[in-house]
């Protein structure tokens, strides 16, 4: 498969519809990150079916310093906290449903209980 292209020709790469093409995903308008877990869908953008940072040499280079800053911080806050349900809420209770806006919120929030030194 291949195209040939006049020099200067600009391409544009429609990211939107490939991470919504039913070819490449099961129930793509749906909303299911565990479609992820045991996948094999290259994050480095090479096969095209996940291009939220770009691709090729144009790939945003914040890409490797998001993973490692997200492993990180999600360590650290399970290594130095313990984590708690408020009171009286049960885990089959609690209304995961998020809030808009910057930070998205839980409608219900965890106790953060630091860890004793």
């Amino acid at each position: 498969m291949g195209y040939n292209l006049r020099k200067g020709t600009r391409v544009l790469v429609n990211a939107w519809a490939i991470g919504r093409d039913p070819e490449c995903w099961d129930d793509p308008m749906s909303f299911k990150p565990e479609r992820f877990l045991g996948s094999k869908v290259d994050l480095k953008c090479q096969h095209y079916e996940l291009i939220p940072f770009g691709t090729g040499r144009r790939i945003c280079v914040g890409l490797p310093l998001g993973h490692r800053m997200m492993h990180f911080s999600l360590g650290s806050l399970l290594h130095e906290f313990n984590w708690e349900l408020p009171d009286g809420v049960s885990p089959k209770s609690i209304n995961m449903n998020g809030s808009m806006g910057l930070p998205a919120r839980k409608h219900e929030s965890l106790k953060a209980i630091p860890k004793k030194a």
